[in-house]
């Protein structure tokens, strides 16, 4: 007998992530881009729109008469009532259950196997999730490109941009990040009708990261000033969470030099941070399989 087989989903505004699987393991995985968060203009749509398209690169006889949905996606809380019609997309081309949660309560969910912690997501966005074993949470940042995220992948990518144009006009001092841009965007000047050209500028400022990253890495004293502003914010939000303990989880995080600075920033402020049991596809997978969660009135079911 076939055993039930069950989507789980991580949509941030970068990538869509998916994971088919039943109760003997994963069955298949595939990844796409992500979608602007479902707080933005046509948010539901173009999030149903990026988790459909990786769907269909799913093996069809598998992706079939599924049992449920699980999905952490960005802008969730801040979507409101919107967030409803994702669900709804979701379950019309699935012919499942969908279970929906914030992507940041997604990844607190798989590191923290759905108990107690803090996590901070350095990914395109930054945000802090503060969960108590009886499930009452607190978010801290996690405010949007335009009101927040600091620290974040956007926030280095567009520093480091800033910096460039700095140079470019001269501004501000030389720096690496100049030839960089120029090999990512072409003519400087053009650099507003790049940001804007994929309507979504957080996920085309955050292109400019891994350049600012590997620059700070070489040495360039601008760029490695841009991580050490970034990871003293980070510092200030871990703080706001109360905490001498942090998962820290997020793609930005997992480059060698940043890894290193935020490790040290954090354990001078006298923060440790602490190993992830999972990650949140794991999370939106068990959104899906438990509804006893202490948070369980923040996922939307339909």
């Amino acid at each position: 007998m076939t055993e039930p087989r069950f989507l789980a989903v991580d949509l941030g505004k970068t990538s869509c992530r998916l994971r088919l699987f039943d109760a003997n393991g994963v069955i298949a995985e595939e990844s796409g881009p992500g979608a602007p968060g479902i707080a933005d203009l046509d948010g539901a749509a173009r999030s149903a729109e990026a988790i459909h398209d990786v769907f269909l690169r799913l093996p069809a006889g598998e992706r079939a008469s599924l049992a449920g949905v699980g999905i952490g996606a960005a802008g969730v809380e801040a979507a409101g009532i919107v967030a409803r019609d994702l669900v709804a997309a979701v379950r019309e081309f699935t012919g499942a259950p969908v279970a929906l949660i914030n992507d940041a309560l997604a990844a607190h969910a798989g590191v923290f196997g759905g108990g107690g912690g803090v996590i901070l997501i350095i990914g395109t966005g930054a945000i802090a999730y503060a969960v108590t074993e009886d499930g009452v949470t607190r978010q801290i940042d996690g405010w949007g490109p335009w009101l927040g995220d600091e620290g974040s992948g956007r926030w280095v990518g567009q520093e480091g941009l800033m910096a460039a144009l700095r140079d470019f006009d001269g501004r501000g001092p030389a720096t690496a990040l100049t030839d960089r841009a120029r090999s990512l965007v072409g003519d400087l000047a053009a650099m507003p009708a790049w940001v804007s050209a994929e309507g979504n500028p957080a996920r085309r400022l955050g292109r400019f990261t891994p350049d600012v990253l590997d620059a700070a890495g070489d040495g360039d004293a601008v760029a490695m000033g841009i991580v050490a502003r970034a990871c003293d914010a980070l510092v200030h939000t871990a703080r706001a969470a109360a905490t001498t303990e942090i998962a820290v989880w997020g793609g930005v995080a997992d480059h060698p030099y940043f890894s290193a600075v935020l490790t040290a920033t954090f354990a001078e402020a006298g923060i440790t941070i602490i190993p992830s049991r999972g990650s949140a596809l794991d999370g939106s997978a068990l959104i899906i399989m438990r509804t006893d969660l202490g948070y369980e009135e923040r996922i939307i079911r339909g």
